[in-house]
């Protein structure tokens, strides 16, 4: 533009106006690295570009959309917070059976039986249900095999267990019911007469006395 004798440029040019005015950009090149050249302006060329939630930044004149840490999604269109999974507990529900407990370990299921049950998981059983499971000098009781004596006899009374059950008598010099109580019973004692032999001698009585 031409003003009495004075150039200047247009405006949105720039530039020597008696050598020649331009705008400020042709090419992407003609703008720093962090700016892209938009409608001959050397702009950011990041905002309208990326999704919702998503960050951007220019590489090269070019805008790089990306999700930010902790997002997940398409960045050109939407950005969501990654949902961290509910940790499943592998003992529930229990896949150990009846009559076990299960452990976690390393998040996987640890099965054992629990106290008083034998065999292993899922099929722990209790040690007896009936007497024929034990030895014949025990019997089944609150289902272990157990000694069936203690508190079956009376006082002073033997116990021995035949074919699971107890018998209850009382020992050799004592007598009395073997389910309440064994007493000890004392010989009678043997009357002696003094007078038999006779220590007294010929036409002499012998009487006792005492």
């Amino acid at each position: 533009r031409c003003n009495n004798g004075i150039c200047t440029c247009l405006p949105e040019y720039q530039g020597d106006p008696y050598h020649g005015c331009r705008p400020e950009c042709v090419l992407n090149n003609d703008c720093p690295k962090d700016k892209a050249c938009i409608r001959n302006k050397c702009i950011d060329p990041c905002p309208g570009t990326c999704g919702e939630k998503a960050e951007c930044r220019v590489v090269n004149h070019v805008p790089m959309c990306s999700c930010p840490l902790g997002f997940t999604g398409n960045a050109f269109v939407s950005c969501r917070i990654i949902e961290k999974p509910i940790p499943k507990n592998p003992c529930n529900p229990s896949p150990c059976g009846p009559n076990s407990q299960c452990r976690e370990i390393n998040n996987q299921a640890v099965c054992s039986c629990i106290q008083g049950y034998i065999g292993s998981p899922p099929t722990c059983r209790p040690e007896c249900v009936t007497s024929s499971e034990c030895p014949l000098n025990q019997a089944c009781i609150n289902q272990k095999c157990a000694d069936p004596c203690p508190g079956t006899c009376g006082i002073a009374a033997h116990c021995q267990v035949v074919n699971h059950n107890p018998i209850c008598s009382c020992p050799p010099k004592y007598s009395g019911d073997p389910f309440v109580r064994c007493l000890t019973y004392e010989a009678p004692p043997v009357i002696v007469n003094p007078c038999q032999p006779s220590p007294c001698g010929p036409n002499a009585e012998c009487k006792a006395n005492g």
